[in-house]
């Protein structure tokens, strides 16, 4: 069969690939939970308050790939596979690459030079593939985790700004930030005053809005204060809550199914 007897066409429906990332907290866990059918592949000890399905907790990097092959090799009923937390499961590949080469730390890993980071993409991409496997070819959700950093952006087109973005080293959170569908900021929403702090001085504060500690969102859209994507055309913030979500999903779905005709006569000035 020739290449072009296989070609493909159309939309083809497959769930989403999420990474959430945020402060310590604030709800990523939780709303992982309420995913369809979830299964934990934990790499930190902070489920213990939630009610869900979960691997023991996976103290080396070859407890995840076996919770990996698991999912994809033995019959289930799960729909959704979340890592949690993706900065734990960094160190477990940074302890994998130092094993192998023999190395106390990562930044010591052939010598030096960043070379230890380099190294450990190869495990990210193996892992990624295990990921696409299961998102492919048993078609589960894939829903990753990650604590959040400030890191210092330097836009070649304005000064440098701080901005948040998942606590993993660069490299790795290129090529997971690329291979997502979306990449959502889980934070609260604050609003800033003004009051007098003395000697003619004022100094701003920070207060969250909302009861309960401030209305938790999910920013969608990256920009100056945050790292975020989204393929599905999800409103810049929207609540953090699974709904939100798959409503915004549910309702690009059907945009591009269904797509509006322009009324007869009308002439494209683009």
């Amino acid at each position: 069969m020739s290449l072009l007897q296989q070609v493909q066409r159309g939309r083809s429906q497959q769930p989403p690939r999420i990474l959430v990332y945020g402060t310590e907290g604030v709800g990523k866990s939780s709303l992982a939970a309420t995913t369809p059918k979830p299964i934990f592949i934990q790499t930190e000890d902070g489920l213990g308050e939630i009610d869900c399905d979960k691997f023991p907790l996976s103290k080396s990097l070859e407890d995840v790939v076996a919770a990996l092959t698991e999912l994809e090799t033995q019959p289930h009923d799960y729909q959704t596979v979340a890592i949690d937390s993706l900065d734990w499961l960094e160190r477990l590949i940074w302890d994998a690459v130092c094993r192998r080469e023999s190395a106390t730390t990562i930044e010591k890993v052939g010598g030096g030079y960043g070379k230890g980071y380099t190294l450990a993409l190869d495990y990210w991409r193996r892992l990624i593939d295990k990921l696409g496997n299961l998102h492919r070819d048993r078609g589960m959700m894939v829903f990753l985790i990650a604590h959040a950093k400030v890191e210092k952006f330097e836009d070649p087109e304005a000064p440098a700004y701080d901005r948040y973005s998942p606590r993993l080293h660069k490299h790795a959170s290129a090529i997971i930030t690329e291979w997502c569908d979306a990449v959502l900021f889980a934070t609260k929403r604050f609003t800033t005053r003004t009051e007098e702090s003395g000697f003619g001085r004022q100094r701003a504060i920070a207060a969250p809005v909302g009861a309960a500690g401030g209305e938790r969102i999910l920013k969608t859209v990256g920009g100056p204060s945050c790292v975020a994507k989204n393929r599905y055309r999800l409103k810049p913030e929207i609540p953090l809550a699974w709904d939100a979500i798959v409503g915004g999903i549910l309702s690009t779905s059907n945009e591009l199914s269904n797509p509006v005709s322009a009324p007869e006569g009308a002439t494209n000035h683009g």
